[in-house]
């Protein structure tokens, strides 16, 4: 076997333990040693703004700090090793909770981030067309004077809930902060960008009564049903995937978990699974109760849990004597093995036989969110693969899922509102979340571009937006540009020129990561509580100030209507009171972990109206939300076509997600867009995978270009031929298209968001997309 450079990355990944670090130091030192050279001799010498001089580090004393990397949602530990006040390396921290000693690319490449030509030197204002990239330097009083200047005059004039923010979460002290400023400011407009979070939130909520986030045991799970998600390529916490991924390969072959991935492509996580079951796309609900169908048919159901704690399992009457249709009947009549088999493209008889290895299982668990994570999805698909966790009777068990609660801090006083503030918050929200047809969900994050576009009445005149980049990742880029000229003011706090810094009217620069204090809480997906702390391991290297502190000096230069909401002196004294007593600790160990944590037993698990799991919805009627048909109760396959013609677009385009490209709020380093293949990336040439039958009825070979077009755009791509894709399926991956950052990354490939549109989910309002309709021509 020819050991080139991707496949030690795949034997690293797929085999050892220790792969969270071995997997990226070897690579690193014997490819990359060659590119950092070069990076070192050419590059550098263009990271030198704000002074720092020099190509190589000073000498000086070498030291290691502690920190949390916040490059992704993953919240991994980090040991930043320093030369006098040079950091010179970044690791995976030892014994950390969540990574212990791993890292991911992208976490060991966070030094290009800190020192990168593309971050915000300063306050910038914009002075030329909206993304010419065109700024002057201001000072922070002038930058701060104008952002108190324009929503000082939107809230006199009685618009404070045209004012938004965007953020890339709501947890934290620092949402917390943005969230309370839109508190006591006036308005409704606080937004969370989409992930796989918002409509498992919403899962948990109507079957089990708690909205907190989703813990999944995996570590002791030993029978892992994954429906798409990329496991061992960024979903959740990255490095946790991977070790899990090799405790599951660990001991002999009967100690061993099996893994079974259920997704069209050939993802590397299909690959290092035990079975990989490609099925249509959009199908994965149909597939979950066919699943459902053989374990209750032939009674493999944990029949305790069901029989007495669960609602709607069976036919049941209400008060009146009206008889309402059960999951079982459900499941029975609509979804036997070969109705599901000719829906998803996966034989009968595998389905029986995937459904009884689960079953029989003895800690088996479901896992639900296409990729990373970083699309919504759809609600009764999330649903019936929870409800095989139910049927299998792990919820709250180990091996199983939970939901799981944060680090206990002290609660913050309540936000006293004068009357602007009472009216401007009480009026609609701008993304229409949380009234109307949608009163369930609390964010519509994809939904935004489309209403200012329309000019409705609350349309958005000022924008704010942390740690977050909308203007890159929200789907259909077209319609997001449009949305964005609409807005009269943009401010951005971000660390870095990305794409809606690009397209600010101010820039006013965060910390980098490694220069600042910030608490971190639980990532996706763990079981555990645990909060990680984010310190200052560098002094600032630009004239950067916390965003916390920032959004504070703008409440209280606002007056005292907005600014007495914020009592505290800066931002260290808002962590250090929230975190209370338990400070000390967290600042020496850089985490507080509930390692005792265990999730409540059956009998006290459960908020729903009945008290117990929910096959049934009765939240539905509660929430006085217009459910046409009985069947919209139960978790069942509704299809969410993807959108596009199938005449004039005969094949369907789906998203891949990448280890080694960022596609999130951050832009991908150039020591990862190193390591991109060249089947994926050639110069700035995009490539689109396409199955070699797909390709030889429209006259397509490998390395040719072609004209990838869909409802939303088009672009020029070069073929690359993949048995690993079912026919009639194509294939880009994600966190290419930049036009912001810097040469490294800018113009390289086409943005797989600039191809996609929205297609909502018809209860949650949440974009359900998963794929486009396109086609391929000659070019």
């Amino acid at each position: 076997m020819k050991l080139d450079r991707r496949t030690f990355i795949e034997l690293g990944v797929g085999f050892s333990a220790g792969a969270g670090a071995g997997f990226m130091l070897t690579p690193v030192n014997w490819k990359l040693i060659d590119d950092m050279s070069i990076w070192s001799q050419e590059l550098w010498p263009r990271y030198q703004l704000g002074g720092l001089e020099g190509r190589l580090p000073q000498r000086g004393k070498v030291t290691h700090a502690d920190s949390v990397c916040n490059l992704c949602p993953g919240g991994c530990g980090i040991t930043v090793r320093k030369v006098a006040d040079r950091v010179t390396k970044i690791e995976g921290r030892e014994e950390y909770p969540i990574n212990n000693g791993g890292i991911c690319p992208l976490g060991a490449a966070g030094l290009q981030f800190l020192y990168g030509p593309w971050r915000a030197p300063s306050p910038l204002k914009r002075v030329g067309k909206r993304g010419s990239g065109h700024f002057e330097q201001i000072t922070w009083d002038e930058a701060i004077n104008e952002v108190v200047q324009k929503l000082g005059d939107l809230r006199r004039k009685g618009q404070s809930h045209t004012v938004a923010c965007i953020l890339g979460s709501d947890r934290g002290t620092v949402p917390q902060l943005f969230d309370r400023f839109l508190k006591a400011y006036g308005s409704p407009n606080f937004i969370r960008t989409a992930s796989a979070e918002d409509t498992y939130e919403l899962t948990l909520g109507l079957m089990q009564g708690d909205t907190a986030s989703v813990g999944y045991d995996l570590e002791r799970a030993n029978f892992i049903l994954s429906f798409g998600s990329g496991l061992i390529e960024g979903w959740g916490s990255p490095v946790r995937g991977i070790k899990a991924h090799s405790i599951w390969r660990s001991g002999d072959s009967k100690e061993r978990a099996t893994v079974v991935q259920i997704e069209p492509r050939l993802s590397n996580t299909a690959a290092k699974a035990d079975n990989w079951y490609p099925i249509n796309p959009g199908t994965e609900a149909a597939l979950a109760l066919g699943l459902a169908h053989v374990i209750v048919k032939e009674s493999l159901y944990d029949s305790n849990f069901i029989r007495n704690h669960t609602f709607g399992f069976k036919d049941w009457s209400d008060a009146s004597g009206k008889k309402y249709m059960g999951f079982k009947r459900l499941v029975l009549t609509k979804y036997a093995s070969g109705a599901v088999s000719g829906i998803t493209g996966l034989s009968a008889t595998r389905i029986v036989e995937l459904a009884r290895a689960f079953a029989r299982a003895e800690r088996p668990l479901a896992v639900w969110g296409r990729g990373k994570g970083t699309v919504s999805g759809s609600l009764y698909e999330c649903m019936a693969v929870h409800a095989l966790n139910a049927l299998a009777g792990n919820i709250n068990k180990p091996g199983g899922v939970s939901t799981r609660p944060e680090v206990a801090t002290r609660a913050w006083p309540g936000v006293s509102q004068d009357a602007t503030a009472l009216k401007g918050s009480g009026k609609p929200r701008i993304d229409g979340a949380g009234t109307g047809r949608y009163p369930l969900t609390k964010y519509l994050p994809e939904r935004w571009p489309q209403v200012i576009n329309e000019e409705k009445a609350g349309t958005i005149q000022a924008l704010l937006v942390h740690e977050a980049d909308p203007y890159y990742t929200t789907l259909d880029s077209a319609t997001v540009a449009k949305a964005f000229d609409r807005i009269p003011f943009v401010v951005s706090f971000s660390t870095y020129m990305d794409e809606t810094a690009y397209h600010a009217d101010l820039i006013l620069p965060n910390h980098h990561y490694l220069e600042r204090w910030e608490d971190l809480p639980t990532p996706v997906g763990l079981q555990k509580p645990i909060l990680g702390l984010l310190k200052p391991v560098v002094s600032p290297q630009f004239d950067t100030r916390h965003a916390g502190d920032v959004i504070m000096t703008i409440a209280k230069a606002l007056g005292r209507s907005v600014g007495d909401a914020f009592p505290w002196k800066d931002y260290e004294t808002v962590l250090k009171e929230t975190i209370g007593d338990k400070w000390d600790t967290l600042e020496e160990a850089g985490y507080i972990e509930d390692a005792d944590y265990r999730p409540p037993a059956w009998e006290k698990a459960f908020g729903t109206p009945s008290g117990k799991f929910e096959f049934y919805i009765t939240a539905f009627d509660q929430t006085g939300m217009k459910i046409s048909k009985d069947l919209d109760y139960l978790p069942h396959y509704e299809p969410v076509h993807p959108e596009g013609n199938a005449d004039t677009y005969p094949l369907i385009l789906i998203p891949a997600e990448l280890m080694r490209l960022a596609n999130g709020a951050i832009g991908n380093p150039p020591f990862c867009t190193k390591s991109l293949e060249e089947t994926e990336l050639k110069r700035n040439d995009l490539f689109v995978e396409v199955n070699p039958k797909t390709a030889a009825n429209y006259g397509l070979s490998e390395g040719h270009h072609a004209m990838l077009e869909t409802p939303r755009g088009k672009a020029k791509v070069l073929v690359h031929l993949f048995e690993g894709i079912m026919p009639g399926l194509i294939s880009i991956p994600k966190g290419l298209g930049h036009a912001a950052y810097d040469d490294y990354l800018a113009g390289k490939g086409v943005s797989a968001n600039s191809l996609m549109g929205v297609v909502e989910d018809p209860i949650t309002g949440l974009s359900a997309t998963w794929g486009i309709r396109a086609k391929l021509t000659r070019a």
